[in-house]
Formats: structure tokens, sequence, C-alpha cells
């Protein structure tokens, strides 16, 4: 802001000097060089005709007269004198003053640091000669002037006045931006112009809010998927003690649907303990391959730019992340593989040979429970929380998760992790981990 706000009133301030230099140049100084011109060769006419008009013993203390009041020196005994050169735009507009009261052509000399002009007057030709301190006025260089003076001053007066505006801005820009709802939020300083004060009392009012139902409902989501963890040991004990004259196929359902339970709320848990973990830092590349020797030691890693290390990052989030993308892949196609790149952020991609997600779905499916199998069962389209949970922490931490369709028509699930300093300060630390898109780009 501060750096556009300079930018407008420089051209205004360029603009407005061009229009003072171009009235002052129209309206005053040609007016007064034309004036100045004109007033001078009335001087050397009138003195060459007074000289000429006096008697000859009153003569030489006219000339004294002349030289000590008005710098003019006045000889009968013209003198070969060297021209001036042509180009200043003053002493042109002399010759052309003289040549209009003499009606005859004028050429201004120079000699003796004065400027001469040749006057027929009365039989005689006087020789007159003035002193050339009247220069030629350049708007050019009043206007270059004026120009320089701007460019200082007006970016040091825009800087007052916009930065009591702007960095407030900036600033609450910045948190809007970072703030995705998590515990650590830097409330906004309460200062500035009083439209400002307002706006960050209400930001931080409502970033305290928004964090504190976040935190609610983590907090009892956590704890309604514990305590169900109860009931569920029980019915699974009970099952265990019925009678060898129950139906097998009865149990087996019964047991079916406990581990769906039971899935369901270990979703559930992963994603609570997920939502809320502070980064760490770690060898990417020794803790991703652990990562992904836990979820299918038959998955290949392609590595093309290595991360540098230490990397910073939130390792049991990314840990549910890569697990559910890895699940999801080895479930809709019968082969998968993962590349890893490093371009500024890390780049992390799960590619499958599946039948591919329709473009209109992508955004869809990291809806809970959103499935393109229109059956409920989890043998084809499983719980429906794994990509759910995966945009979740992905927001929750700041990185950016995309579908896309791969090479052979399955899809590309590419997460970004933009990476920061470990050795920068922590409060940087805290908001750039907090930093966030908008939105999931899809």
């Amino acid at each position: 802001m501060l750096a556009r706000a300079n930018l407008v009133l420089g051209i205004s301030a360029a603009a407005i000097a061009l229009t003072s230099i171009i009235a002052l140049a129209v309206f005053v100084i040609l007016p007064i060089e034309d004036r100045s011109a004109d007033d001078e060769a009335g001087l050397i006419v009138l003195a060459a005709k007074t000289w000429v008009e006096l008697d000859t013993a009153r003569r030489p203390a006219f000339e004294i007269e002349m030289v000590e009041n008005h710098d003019l020196v006045v000889s009968a005994e013209p003198r070969d004198l060297p021209y001036v050169e042509e180009g200043n735009r003053y002493y042109d507009l002399l010759a052309s003053k003289l040549n209009e009261r003499l009606d005859d052509p004028v050429r201004l000399m120079e000699s003796d640091e004065l400027l001469w002009a040749n006057v027929p007057m009365g039989g005689y030709v006087m020789q007159v000669g003035i002193s050339p301190q009247r220069q030629n006025i350049e708007p050019v260089y009043v206007g270059f002037v004026i120009v320089l003076f701007g460019a200082v001053i007006v970016p040091i007066t825009s800087g007052l006045i916009v930065r009591r505006v702007a960095q407030p801005l900036t600033r609450a820009a910045e948190a809007v931006e970072a703030f995705r709802g998590t515990e650590g939020f830097q409330p906004l300083p309460e200062e500035g112009p009083q439209e400002l004060v307002t706006l960050a009392a209400n930001f931080n009012a409502m970033a305290k809010n928004v964090t504190e139902l976040l935190s609610n409902r983590t907090t009892l989501l956590a704890g309604i998927s514990h305590d169900l963890r109860t009931p569920l040991t029980r019915m699974r004990f009970a099952l265990e003690m019925l009678p060898e004259s129950v139906e097998a196929k009865l149990v087996e359902r019964f047991e079916r649907n406990l581990a769906a339970m039971e899935e369901l709320i270990a979703d559930a848990l992963r994603f609570s303990r997920g939502a809320g973990e502070a980064p760490s830092q770690v060898d990417f590349r020794v803790y991703l391959e652990t990562v992904v020797r836990d979820v299918d030691e038959h998955l290949d890693i392609e590595w093309g730019e290595t991360p540098p290390r230490p990397v910073e990052i939130a390792t049991g989030a990314f840990q549910r992340v890569v697990a559910n993308l890895v699940r999801n892949a080895r479930q809709h196609g019968s082969d998968a593989r993962m590349a890893v790149d490093y371009d500024g952020d890390l780049v992390l991609r799960v590619i499958d040979d599946g039948p591919g997600i329709p473009p209109e779905h992508r955004e869809k499916v990291f809806l809970p429970f959103y499935r393109l199998e229109g059956s409920r069962s989890r043998a084809t389209g499983g719980s429906g929380l794994g990509l759910a949970i995966v945009a979740q922490l992905c927001e929750a931490h700041g990185w950016r998760i995309r579908l896309d369709s791969s090479d052979s028509g399955g899809t590309v699930a590419e997460v970004a992790v933009p990476l920061q300093d470990p050795s920068a300060s922590d409060e940087r630390n805290k908001m750039t981990r907090s930093r966030t898109p908008r939105e999931i780009k899809l």
C-alpha cells in the first residue's frame, strides 16, 4: 500500500510540477524576459541618442554617469569585435528588439566581458557595451529542480501519511491469512485510526471465539471417541462369550460392524490429535521412508530434488496424511507409487492407476462421508472420512492438497508443504506455521 500510495502521489506531484513549469514559463518567465529585453534595447538606443545630442564638452561626463548608474559603456569609436554565438535566447531576443527600434539589422558582439551593439545614430555609429548579467532563463532547469525536490519530499510526506494506515492494514492482512483457528494466535495491536482500531478489536474477538469453538469441538470429538471405546470393548467381550450355538455368519457380521465402528473412532482420534500438533525438526528423507515402510513396505519412492535438512513438519499429522493417501491409492488401483520433489515447497505426490476422479468430483471427495461409489459398503467405498481428514489436517497446518489425473488415467494426490528456516525465531516460525491458503485449491 505504501508503494502504491507513493507511486500515485509521485505521479500527481510530477503532473503538478509539469503544470507549474508550463504556467510559470508562459505567464511569468517569458513575459518578464521579453519586457527585460525591450527595456534593455530602449536604454541602449536612448543612451546613444542622448550622447549624440549632447555638447562635446558634456559627453565625457555623460559616459561616466552611464557606466556608474546603468553599467553601460558608450563609445563613438567602434571596433571590430567577434559576434556572440547563436543559441542564447535572451541575446537573440535583445538583438530582435534593437532591430525593431533601429529599423536596421543588429548583431551583438562580445569583448572585455561585455556585450556590445553597434547603434547607428545621427551620423555616428555608436558602440554601446552592456554587462551580460541577464542570463538566459531555462524553464527546463526550473522543472528539474522542482522534480528533484519533489522526488525527495513526496516519499517522505506520503510515507508519514500512509504509514499510519498501511502498517495496521498490512498486519491485519497477514493475520487474516495466517489465522486458521489454531492455538497461539497473536492478537492484532489495536492502534491507528479509529476505524482500524475497531477492525482490529472485532477481528481479535472473532479469532478468539473461533479458536475456542474449534478447540472445544476437537476436545469434544476426542472425548466422545475415547469414551466410545469402552462400550465397544464390552460389546467385543460379549461377542466372544456367545455360545457356539449362535450362527457363525451372524457373529461375523457383528465383528465387521464393530471393526468399522472402531476404525471410525480411530479416524476421529487421529484427526483430533493431528489438528493441534506442533511441528518438529526431522530429516525428511529418513522420516518419510520410515512412514512409508509402516504403511506399505512395497511402495516405491521416487526422489527428485532432495529437500534441505532438517525440515520442520508436524510429523504425526503428516504421517496420517501420507497413510490415508497411500491406502486410498491402493484401494482404488492395482499399482501405486510416490514421488517427492523440492522447489521451495516440499511436494509429495501419491500416484495410482485406478479409474481416476472426474474433475467435477475432485473438490467434493474432500467432504466427510462423500464417496463416488453409491454403495455404503466399506469394501468398495470406505468410511468416507479418509480424504476429509487429509483435507482438514492440511488446512490446519498450512499444507496444500490437490487432486489431478495421472498419465495412466488414475489419480495424482499432491501435497505441498511450505518450508521455513529452522533457525528463524520462534515467533516467526509460529506465524509461518499457521499461515495457510485461504482455501483448498483443487
